[in-house]
């Protein structure tokens, strides 16, 4: 039987973002699925992200789909992390323009209508240091502590442990950063380069902090 987009809308709901196999489940055609989310998709209904995964295009979207949420989805393993991490925890000024995640596979980049994401590739025993963050209206992603995006970004930057790098970051509120777990996980990290960078960073905390008594 064709499946008809009010029926799309029930069994969606309220995902913003949802996968082929939510629509497969009982007696349906899966060549008939394929075919109607294509053509949903061609006229504008539908967001295609990648292969089998899809978002509601406006105005049926019951919310905006966040873009830390996507990320995890079209890379599963994958936690968001680097610039965009540390724009969402207020610790530098600049707007990110694509999503940054790091996971254990092949980096890539996704260009999507939701927007650009970025995948960077760090070793499996790298992958710590994150939590699952409630992002308002049913939504969550994996998103790293603010030492450790800072670490992540510091470990895939050449040069990222020098002053001149982390001087152009603009690091600020870093009242918000635990200095002691950053220094913590440069060492779990037993990496010179992350242990360099978080003494940098104590530094740079410290003169902040200075700076702020005189005024």
């Amino acid at each position: 039987m064709r499946m008809e987009f009010d029926h799309l809308l029930r069994v969606v709901g309220s995902e913003p973002v949802f996968e082929t196999a939510l629509l497969l489940a009982g007696a349906v055609d899966a060549a008939d699925v394929q075919k109607q989310l294509a053509r949903w998709t061609a006229s504008g209904r539908l967001y295609q992200l990648r292969r089998g995964l899809y978002a509601l295009a406006p105005p049926n979207q019951k919310a905006p789909p966040h873009s830390f949420a996507v990320a995890n989805l079209l890379v599963l393993g994958s936690y968001v992390s680097c610039q965009s991490a540390l724009a969402h925890h207020g610790l530098i000024p600049e707007a990110v323009p694509a999503v940054t995640s790091v996971a254990a596979g092949r980096p890539g980049r996704w260009d999507t209508p939701l927007g650009r994401f970025e995948y960077r590739h760090i070793r499996m025993g790298l992958l710590w240091g994150y939590r699952r963050m409630d992002l308002g209206g049913g939504q969550h992603a994996f998103v790293a502590a603010p030492e450790k995006a800072l670490l992540d970004l510091v470990h895939l930057q050449p040069g990222g442990d020098s002053p001149v790098f982390l001087q152009e970051l603009r690091l600020q509120n870093l009242e918000r950063m635990d200095l002691d777990e950053l220094a913590g996980q440069a060492a779990r990290a037993a990496s010179p380069k992350l242990v360099r960078a978080a003494a940098a960073v104590a530094a740079l905390a410290c003169a902040d902090a200075s700076e702020y008594e005189i005024l």
